[in-house]
């Protein structure tokens, strides 16, 4: 029996909440129904006309500037640095030696290893002569042949590791940083220098998808820089990627043309501003325009007091402008704002 009776007020309760919500909705429903009714039973609407005008197509965008090339250097070979030829902050050239590991073991495993393929050449020739006479077989003269040439593949190995221990600069640039002193033990992969070449300056910044279809290699570009106000730098546009990031924006690259722009560093704010000629004059509505989205390619046309649903050929898409290819003609009215509540033919009060 109190099972029966707990059951009774849960599903009362639950008919309570249900009847709550429909007396919630049934009252804005009508609050509504009285907005239209205090119109007149006209549909507020916001509207704009059709307009003829050219479009601007200019756009600004900022990033930070890098340097052209900014390498972390690894040793190649294990030892302890017996020389150490810069400092943080020396300009370097490409080649130039930087420090120099211990070698002397390697100049022993050189050694050992001219000894090895000696010794492999002198047996060759003794086998050689073996098989003239049937005393070993072509198999035999074959093993040491791979012997020899295996001989001589780590001589090679070797030369260049001791090649290796004169460590060079791989590009032209500043050393930013060093890691490694004096004395100190290098291996394979340990991290020496970071090398930055600022001979030339890169900015880098962000596009969405509607600007990066006005640009192309080449194009050039003013870059303001906040702390120099009273000046304008130029550049041109290096790189632009065919693949947008997870923001939907597009990274564009912007080299930075070094006449003029010896104080500018690494690391600097700055905006490029890119600027194109102005478009011939086209039509254009207001993309809020459209009823759902631009490619359905409807909008509500104003005629006197009531609207008329208009099916139009929408062109490109400048902003928050639509160019109209055709459907309407300049001046004519379209409804920019309240078109949920339209359907063809109904009256509406334009709202200022």
């Amino acid at each position: 029996m109190k099972r029966i009776l707990i059951t009774i007020l849960v599903l009362a309760g639950f008919g309570g909440a249900i009847a709550y919500i429909l007396s919630k909705n049934k009252k804005e429903n009508q609050a509504k129904v009285d907005v239209v009714n205090a119109s007149g039973g006209a549909v507020p609407v916001k509207v704009a006309n059709a307009e003829v005008k050219p479009i601007d197509l200019d756009f600004v965008a900022n990033g930070n500037f890098v340097p052209n090339q900014d390498l972390e250097f690894m040793s190649e070979v294990s030892g302890r640095i017996t020389s150490l030829r810069v400092k943080e902050g020396d300009r370097v050239g490409k080649g130039q030696i930087l420090a120099t590991v211990e070698d002397k073991y390697l100049a022993l495993d050189l050694q050992n290893a001219k000894e090895q393929y000696q010794k492999l050449l002198t047996d060759k020739n003794r086998l050689e002569s073996a098989l003239k006479t049937g005393g070993v077989t072509q198999a035999q003269v074959d093993e040491i042949n791979l012997a020899v040439k295996n001989a001589q593949n780590g001589i090679d190995q070797i030369q260049k590791r001791i090649g290796d221990v004169q460590i060079k600069a791989p590009i032209s640039g500043i050393i930013n940083k060093k890691y490694i002193e004096l004395g100190s033990y290098a291996s394979p992969g340990t991290k020496l220098f970071d090398l930055v070449d600022v001979s030339s300056l890169k900015l880098n910044v962000n596009v969405n998808e509607k600007q990066v279809v006005q640009l192309k290699k080449g194009d050039k570009v003013d870059i303001k820089i906040p702390v120099f106000p009273d000046k304008t730098f130029s550049g041109y546009v290096s790189f632009i990627s065919v693949k947008a990031d997870n923001s939907l924006n597009f990274p564009i690259e912007i080299k930075l043309n070094p006449t003029g722009a010896s104080e500018v560093k690494s690391g600097m704010y700055a905006s490029a501003n890119f600027n194109f000629a102005k478009t011939a004059p086209i039509l254009t509505v207001p993309r809020t325009a459209f009823v759902g989205s631009v490619r359905n390619g409807q909008v509500y046309v104003v005629n006197g007091n009531k609207v008329t649903l208009t099916r139009v050929t929408p062109g490109s898409i400048f902003g928050d402008n639509v160019e109209i290819l055709s459907g309407l003609s300049e001046g004519q009215t379209v409804v920019i704002s309240g078109q949920i509540n339209l359907q063809d033919g109904v009256a509406i009060e334009i709202q200022k």
